[in-house]
């Protein structure tokens, strides 16, 4: 039996763990004058050690049935380099990963390649590196119907060629599109401001939902620097988590910014059929959220009209995808059984290594329909799946 044994599991966030050339593999020539090594990229630093490991684990156990064999029943062990894990970098054994985790559908998106050029001051690097990572993506996930890749938009481009760069990614096989949630400058426009109108209604027509992934923020970060300067070590998780404590504290802070906006600046209800959905910025602030949402309302209710209050609109509007270990059953309980969807991370090891027991430790107050709809029944009617 899978690991989902007889539940019905959409995947909302699992990742690849890339190899050096995986954009690469399908970038033109001029993108690959213009996009810096993997290896050289300096957000998440890479050590070439592990990542030749994990090509060397990979081509052994290619010709090794015993050793395949080995790595499927450890596909949980989370303590594993992240190339050491089954499919983390080859799609035919992400398939089999699949077929292993049992999940009906699987959301895909990139680890370390988006660093390669999302910081750049260069205009022609973010655009290349965006476009080799869209192409990169929908060439991964291609031969298996079950994998949905997630590319992504740079919307600080401006609405125009976000559209474009969203035709462009979905002809290259893209699913849906991660987003900034902020635009880091201050004389451009909101992504909220009816000018990006176009880009909310082409999600909404497709069917595809936006998506808000943690460190896709536009470089915005909620902590100064001095809480660095504490009188202590200074801890770091690694890779794409914020740093320290008061990073992790904060983790969704730009994410409920840019939901709270797409609220108040009524592109929910300028666009009745688009969805949203955050992915590793965790739950447990949701409930004080929505809360806070209709308390703002009602500050401001001498100086606009709401057509209904904005926590309905975010329960109608929005997804959130909690972290293995949050108190998921508590969040449900404040919140209702609509918001929440199943995420693995995998392989990321903060997916933990049993993403279903985490999350049904905090869940035993949960009936069966409420479990139903976490693990697939939310998600699946974002996608508007027939079963939904």
């Amino acid at each position: 039996m899978s690991y989902a044994g007889t539940r019905r599991i959409i995947d909302v966030d699992s990742h690849l763990i890339e190899l050096e050339d995986f954009l690469f593999k399908t970038a033109s020539a001029e993108e690959k004058a213009l996009i810096p090594s993997m290896l050289d990229q300096k957000p998440v630093i890479q050590k070439r050690e592990r990542l030749e490991m994990g090509r060397a684990q990979f081509q052994a156990r290619q010709g090794d049935p015993a050793l395949a064999a080995e790595y499927e029943a450890q596909i949980l062990d989370n303590t594993k380099v992240g190339w050491g894990r089954l499919g983390a970098f080859d799609p035919v054994e992400r398939s089999r990963a699949i077929d292993l985790f049992g999940y009906e559908i699987q959301l895909v998106l990139a680890t370390f390649t988006f660093h390669q050029f999302y910081n750049n001051p260069d205009p022609e690097v973010r655009l290349a590196g965006t476009s080799a990572l869209n192409r990169a993506l929908g060439a991964f996930c291609k031969d298996d119907p079950r994998m949905r890749a997630v590319g992504y938009v740079p919307l600080s481009f401006g609405p125009v060629k976000a559209l474009e760069i969203i035709e462009q990614g979905l002809a290259d096989g893209c699913y849906t599109f991660a987003v900034d949630t902020n635009e880091p400058n201050s004389a451009q426009l909101s992504f909220t401001h009816p000018d990006f109108d176009p880009v909310w209604s082409r999600f909404a027509e497709l069917g595809i939902p936006v998506v808000s992934h943690v460190a896709l923020n536009g470089n915005y970060d909620p902590v100064s620097p001095s809480f660095r300067n504490n009188g202590r070590v200074f801890h770091e998780i690694g890779d794409d988590a914020p740093a320290g404590e008061v990073g992790v504290l904060t983790i969704a802070n730009s994410v409920q910014l840019f939901f709270g906006a797409m609220i108040y600046d009524g592109v929910f209800e300028r666009h009745p059929r688009l969805r949203a959905i955050s992915m590793e910025q965790g739950c447990i602030w949701l409930p004080g959220w929505l809360r806070m949402l209709d308390f703002t309302a009602n500050v401001f209710k001498r100086l606009r009209n709401f057509t209904e209050m904005p926590s309905e609109t975010a329960r109608r509007h929005i997804k959130v995808a909690p972290f293995a270990g949050e108190p998921v059953g508590w969040v449900i309980e404040q919140v209702g059984p609509d918001m929440l969807v199943y995420a693995s991370d995998y392989p990321h090891p903060e997916g933990s290594g049993d993403p279903i027991g985490k999350f049904e430790e905090t869940m035993p107050g949960c009936d069966q329909a409420t479990l139903e709809a976490f693990y697939f029944g939310n998600m699946a009617a974002v996608m508007r799946l027939a079963a939904a």
